[in-house]
């Protein structure tokens, strides 16, 4: 069974949702994607994990580095939950390339080389918005890509992680929506 809750964040309405494992879905309310693995079958309560989320969540959003984890439960594929594990690897206020994840990954399994598109697609689907973080991670070409809760948003959290984003780029495409 999984159970759901509302955060209130600066830059916008989030719905939480969790099992008896972990969190396992961390939405900005409308971003692409949103809630595609909560069941159907849910129920919105206070469960005991949902304090220690928020704290998290009010922690990073004062600008600064939770310093504890919260008990994640991921029910992707075997390559979505590797690709969401290196993510989790990257420090507050750096960033990494789809290709740095690729590298990573090819590294770990003896291969050549591996399709950062892939990379990217794992990185795209992560349920875990902010606490696993997606929005560190750029384009090789230093453009700001990829982020279902909207580039605004991932530029948002950038910013509140001290990052020098002057030098990243907004693929036009995104500037249109």
């Amino acid at each position: 069974m999984q159970y759901i809750s509302h955060y209130r964040s600066p830059i916008g309405d989030i719905l939480l949702a969790a099992d008896s494992i972990g969190l396992t879905g961390l939405w900005f309310e409308g971003q692409k994607y949103f809630a595609r693995c909560l069941d159907k079958e849910h129920e919105e309560n206070e469960i005991s994990l949902f304090p220690i989320v928020k704290h998290w969540l009010d922690i990073y959003f004062s600008g600064e580095e939770p310093g504890f984890s919260v008990p994640l439960h991921f029910t992707g594929t075997a390559f979505q939950n590797e690709v969401w594990e290196i993510l989790r690897s990257i420090p507050y206020g750096q960033t990494m390339t789809y290709g740095d994840i690729a590298k990573q990954l090819a590294q770990k399994r003896g291969l050549a080389h591996m399709s950062a598109q892939a990379v990217g697609g794992a990185v795209g689907h992560n349920p875990v918005s902010i606490i696993v973080p997606c929005h560190r991670v750029v384009g090789t070409n230093g453009s700001l890509t990829g982020y279902a809760g909207g580039i605004e948003k991932k530029l948002r959290l950038l910013v509140l992680e001290g990052i020098d984003t002057s030098f990243f780029s907004i693929p036009p495409k995104e500037t249109a929506k």
